[in-house]
């Protein structure tokens, strides 16, 4: 069983050097509460490397906030509202490291680390200079084809937390069917935190959704708008207002100040 616990009680988790992984997939479903309460810490944590899918306005908080060392994720930005400006400036002045990822190479990280091995095998990254800027990525001798493969090491995982619909008294968590990979960091992760719109008594599965089973969860919050302003379907969609906001915000050198607004 999960344990209950509140927002705050979950940042409680992410320690100072670890590698924290966020869900959901470019502006929706984004686990925005989490990463708000790690900036409200007395002491916010440092040193992260962060992982997703895609990066989103959830984890340019956390590079604004001084929380992030590096970053591994096929994209940083914020979709149909342009460049992640926190992300952007830190990145151009060579404070932030950038891990480069493609969706091969994070895909077959994980897929190794979910399979318990040290690497994953593939002809991606063949042929191009990307090798050139990953000196951890080698290649290897296919024994079968004598092949030369691209071995992509597995990629590790302290913390994922990830935004869902629902969670139920038993410990289950509800997504909606836009997924990212979601499902993948509950595996690969040793510890899985999620925020949940509402609680219930009971979960069913439903072709609309896909649940997580209680096993794959150890801490749940039950944290309604946890994902604005990014959407929620069905619950809200996205809110643009706030993003137009935090943009205006971190462009004129008034991160800080927008925090503090936006939490009132």
């Amino acid at each position: 069983m999960p344990e209950f616990v509140s927002l705050d009680d979950a940042t409680t988790h992410v320690r100072d050097g670890i590698t924290l992984a966020l869900g959901g997939m470019t502006n929706y479903r984004r686990p925005v509460a989490f990463a708000k309460a790690l900036l409200r810490r007395m002491q916010r944590p440092k040193d992260l490397t962060l992982l997703a899918f895609t990066g989103g306005i959830e984890s340019d908080m956390l590079v604004g906030g001084g929380c992030v060392k590096a970053v591994r994720t096929v994209y940083f930005g914020l979709e149909s509202f342009g460049f992640a400006p926190m992300f952007t400036a830190e990145a151009h002045s060579g404070r932030l490291k950038v891990i480069e990822e493609t969706e091969q190479s994070l895909s077959m990280g994980i897929r190794a680390r979910m399979a318990g091995v040290g690497y994953m095998p593939s002809r991606a990254w063949q042929g191009t200079d990307l090798p050139n800027l990953r000196p951890d990525v080698k290649t290897v001798i296919d024994p079968y084809s004598g092949e030369v493969l691209t071995a992509f090491p597995a990629v590790e995982c302290d913390v994922a937390v990830v935004h869902g619909l629902a969670g139920d008294k038993a410990g289950n968590v509800l997504l909606n069917n836009n997924l990212g990979i979601d499902i993948e960091l509950v595996y690969i992760a040793d510890c899985v935190i999620a925020t949940v719109e509402t609680m219930v008594d009971q979960l069913i599965r439903t072709t609309d959704g896909v649940l997580i089973p209680s096993p794959g969860i150890d801490y749940i919050a039950h944290v309604p708008r946890g994902a604005h302003p990014t959407s929620c379907y069905p619950h809200y969609p996205i809110g643009g207002e706030a993003f137009f906001r935090y943009i205006d915000a971190c462009n004129n050198g008034r991160f800080e100040e927008y925090f503090g607004e936006d939490e009132e």
